[in-house]
Protein backbone atom coordinates (compact mmCIF):
# COMPACT_ATOMS: atom_id res chain seq x y z
CA UNK A 1 0.00 0.00 0.00
CA UNK A 2 1.44 3.55 -0.92
CA UNK A 3 2.10 5.58 2.13
CA UNK A 4 -0.17 8.50 1.37
CA UNK A 5 1.87 10.68 3.92
CA UNK A 6 4.90 10.79 2.37
CA UNK A 7 6.25 13.85 0.01
CA UNK A 8 7.26 12.84 -3.71
CA UNK A 9 11.00 12.70 -3.58
CA UNK A 10 11.78 15.79 -5.74
CA UNK A 11 9.71 17.55 -2.76
CA UNK A 12 11.85 15.48 0.53
CA UNK A 13 13.80 16.79 3.33
CA UNK A 14 15.45 15.14 5.62
CA UNK A 15 14.09 15.97 9.97
CA UNK A 16 16.38 14.61 12.48
CA UNK A 17 17.16 14.61 16.00
CA UNK A 18 18.81 12.51 18.89
CA UNK A 19 17.02 10.45 21.22
CA UNK A 20 18.23 7.46 24.44
CA UNK A 21 18.27 3.90 22.43
CA UNK A 22 15.97 2.91 25.23
CA UNK A 23 13.13 5.51 23.97
CA UNK A 24 14.39 4.33 20.38
CA UNK A 25 13.05 0.71 20.81
CA UNK A 26 9.92 1.79 22.88
CA UNK A 27 8.87 3.94 20.00
CA UNK A 28 9.61 1.80 16.85
CA UNK A 29 7.74 -0.84 19.26
CA UNK A 30 4.60 1.61 19.83
CA UNK A 31 4.72 2.34 16.48
CA UNK A 32 4.51 -1.43 15.31
CA UNK A 33 1.68 -1.96 18.13
CA UNK A 34 -0.27 1.19 16.22
CA UNK A 35 0.82 -0.07 12.90
CA UNK A 36 2.71 3.22 11.85
CA UNK A 37 6.07 3.63 10.27
CA UNK A 38 8.21 5.76 12.12
CA UNK A 39 8.36 8.47 9.66
CA UNK A 40 4.36 8.39 9.15
CA UNK A 41 4.08 8.91 13.24
CA UNK A 42 6.49 11.99 12.77
CA UNK A 43 4.55 13.57 9.75
CA UNK A 44 1.03 12.83 11.24
CA UNK A 45 2.69 14.39 14.41
CA UNK A 46 4.60 17.53 12.23
CA UNK A 47 1.17 17.96 9.92
CA UNK A 48 -0.58 18.14 13.51
CA UNK A 49 1.52 20.81 14.58
CA UNK A 50 1.38 22.73 11.37
CA UNK A 51 -1.99 23.05 11.40
CA UNK A 52 -2.38 24.33 14.73
CA UNK A 53 -4.48 20.82 15.79
CA UNK A 54 -5.48 22.02 19.41
CA UNK A 55 -5.04 18.56 20.28
CA UNK A 56 -1.33 19.03 19.11
CA UNK A 57 -1.27 22.14 20.53
CA UNK A 58 -2.28 21.70 23.67
CA UNK A 59 -0.08 18.66 24.48
CA UNK A 60 2.68 20.91 23.97
CA UNK A 61 1.58 23.12 25.96
CA UNK A 62 1.02 20.60 28.88
CA UNK A 63 5.19 19.71 27.81
CA UNK A 64 6.07 23.16 27.89
CA UNK A 65 5.02 23.75 30.96
CA UNK A 66 5.97 20.68 32.92
CA UNK A 67 9.41 20.44 31.51
CA UNK A 68 10.06 24.30 31.81
CA UNK A 69 10.59 24.67 28.48
CA UNK A 70 8.61 28.23 28.29
CA UNK A 71 8.22 30.50 30.69
CA UNK A 72 4.08 31.46 31.74
CA UNK A 73 4.89 34.96 30.22
CA UNK A 74 6.46 33.74 27.17
CA UNK A 75 3.45 31.29 26.82
CA UNK A 76 0.86 33.93 27.30
CA UNK A 77 2.35 36.18 24.50
CA UNK A 78 2.34 33.76 22.26
CA UNK A 79 -1.13 33.10 22.64
CA UNK A 80 -1.94 36.71 22.00
CA UNK A 81 -0.29 36.77 18.90
CA UNK A 82 -2.14 34.13 17.97
CA UNK A 83 -5.72 35.50 18.64
CA UNK A 84 -4.67 39.02 17.08
CA UNK A 85 -3.57 36.69 14.22
CA UNK A 86 -6.66 35.46 14.48
CA UNK A 87 -9.10 38.24 14.78
CA UNK A 88 -7.19 40.12 11.84
CA UNK A 89 -7.71 37.04 9.53
CA UNK A 90 -11.33 37.38 10.67
CA UNK A 91 -11.29 40.92 10.27
CA UNK A 92 -10.05 41.09 6.89
CA UNK A 93 -12.16 38.05 6.00
CA UNK A 94 -9.14 36.10 4.94
CA UNK A 95 -9.06 32.52 3.75
CA UNK A 96 -6.25 29.82 3.75
CA UNK A 97 -6.11 30.01 0.21
CA UNK A 98 -5.50 33.96 0.28
CA UNK A 99 -3.01 33.92 2.99
CA UNK A 100 -1.02 30.99 0.87
CA UNK A 101 -1.14 32.87 -2.13
CA UNK A 102 0.08 36.36 -0.29
CA UNK A 103 3.10 34.25 1.02
CA UNK A 104 3.55 32.93 -2.71
CA UNK A 105 3.97 36.80 -3.82
CA UNK A 106 5.58 37.86 -1.53
CA UNK A 107 8.54 35.09 -2.28
CA UNK A 108 8.31 35.75 -5.89
CA UNK A 109 8.90 39.13 -4.86
CA UNK A 110 11.57 38.59 -2.82
CA UNK A 111 13.16 36.70 -5.66
CA UNK A 112 13.51 39.57 -8.03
Amino acid sequence: MKDTTMPPPAERKKIMFYDSPDKQTRFRIRCQHDGLSQSQFFRLVLRGYIEDDPLVLQFLNNCKEKYSIQGKSKMNKIERFKKAAEENKNKFSLKEEEIESIYDIIEVEGEI
